[in-house]
């Protein structure tokens, strides 16, 4: 059987800490005391009277003054400017925002005309003889004619373009082929 020992040592420091705290805490509320005491007892100190100011000092003084609102003066014109610029700006923006509507509903005008004219051109060619068409076509320009074959119902453009010359009909096909190849694929 094992007898423990206490130890002495650990219950001295606790001791020995308590008695250093306990000490510092009476040196700073006597020391807290005193200040306090010290300070309710003395009068409030007369207002210091200062002298006048030397005359250069004064009118360098009053010369920065006029210079400063002077500088004050002129932000605030530049500011007026700013709002009266401001406010024309504005203006001007909604005219241009109003003439923007108008044309885009101009252009949107003209394109459903021209949309039209060309549905109305391209019906015109799918309802001629495909011989005559064929004749019409073989004149245009490539890129021309493939619009509008492009457009027509297959049956029809097959129908023209066995009548064009093949080299012609070659030139047209290839551009209905590659008219799309550029467009995004996502």
């Amino acid at each position: 059987m094992t007898v423990r020992r206490k130890r002495f040592g650990s219950g001295i420091l606790v001791i020995l800490s308590l008695v250093f705290a306990a000490g510092g805490a009476l040196r700073l509320g006597s020391g807290l005391g005193v200040a306090m005491a010290n300070s309710a007892a003395e009068p409030a100190a007369a207002p210091l009277n200062c002298p006048t100011p030397p005359a250069a000092l004064a009118a360098a003084l009053a010369g920065r003054e006029a210079q400063v609102k002077a500088q004050e003066q002129a932000v605030a014109e530049r500011m007026a400017a700013m709002n009266l610029a401001d406010e024309a700006i504005t203006k001007r923006m909604g005219e241009l925002q109003k003439a923007e509507a108008d044309l885009k509903k101009t252009i949107a005008i003209a394109d459903g005309a021209s949309e039209k004219d060309l549905t109305q051109l391209t019906a015109v060619y799918e309802a001629m003889k495909p011989a005559d068409a064929a004749t019409l076509f073989q004149t245009m320009a490539p890129e021309f004619a493939a619009g509008f074959l492009g457009r027509m119902q297959p049956a029809s453009a097959a129908a023209i373009m066995a009548g064009m010359k093949p080299d012609k009909a070659y030139q047209v096909s290839v551009l209905l082929a590659g008219r799309n190849a550029l467009a995004p694929k996502n």
